[in-house]
């Protein structure tokens, strides 16, 4: 499996959002690592479920405990470790997710805000960076298509719901972007409403990309964050 590994310290394990890979991580390695945690991140295979996956690694690894760090399609793959390998972690992040929520009044939610067919047909920079991203940093955007993958399957061993996210026990901490299509602060207080300990942080100006639109905010953010477990 192909994987990044840097510094020492504390393991901090990154999972990428569906259009992406590990190598979207470029702008957290080094603040991770000069705060002092091992940065960790792979790249997603798709064939098999998402969670056993990471599971491997971190026995290949070697590392018993560390936090997690998902981004969008990444934030379901963290929440469903947590709820499979809840004794693995000392905090989780899930910025920008969906958190992959079966219950069929939320996933009636998801079609009207990203409503099909028209929402999928958009530029995966449009759906996934915010205007102000766009408007702003033409370069940053250019870079960011040029890492952008075709979206693997995901699989889960857990059906995700609203009544499992209560049983989440670790530290957890939602983030998200006041432009996030996705994920917009109103369905972010969906998921802290059930993961009642959660703490909550909406960026402003910022999309479905918070970890690559405003990579200084998201890192001070998880940095306070996971320094406290």
């Amino acid at each position: 499996m192909k994987h990044v590994d840097k510094g020492g310290g504390t393991p901090v394990v990154f999972l990428h959002a569906g259009s992406g890979d590990s190598r979207m991580w470029e702008h957290q390695i080094p603040a991770f690592t000069a705060a002092g945690y091992r940065f960790i991140a792979y790249d997603r295979s798709g064939q098999a479920a998402a969670a056993d996956e990471l599971e491997a690694l971190a026995a290949h690894l070697g590392i018993e405990r560390f936090h997690l760090v998902g981004t969008a399609a990444g934030g379901i793959v963290a929440v469903d470790y947590a709820l499979s390998y809840p004794h693995r972690l000392r905090s989780l992040v899930i910025a920008n997710s969906i958190v992959g929520v079966q219950d069929e009044d939320y996933l009636a939610l998801g079609r009207r805000l990203r409503p099909a067919p028209h929402f999928s047909a958009m530029p995966a920079e449009f759906r996934e960076l915010g205007p102000s991203y766009r408007a702003a940093n033409p370069q940053g955007t250019r870079r960011w298509m040029e890492l952008e993958q075709p979206i693997r399957a995901l699989t889960t061993r857990n059906r995700i719901t609203f009544s499992l996210l209560e049983t989440i026990k670790v530290p957890v901490l939602l983030l998200t972007g006041d432009a996030d299509f996705y994920t917009p602060p109103s369905v972010l207080r969906l998921f802290a409403a059930r993961i009642g300990h959660a703490e909550s942080v909406v960026i402003p100006e910022c999309g479905h990309s918070a970890f690559w639109e405003q990579p200084e905010t998201f890192n001070r953010v998880v940095l306070e964050f996971i320094g406290r477990h």
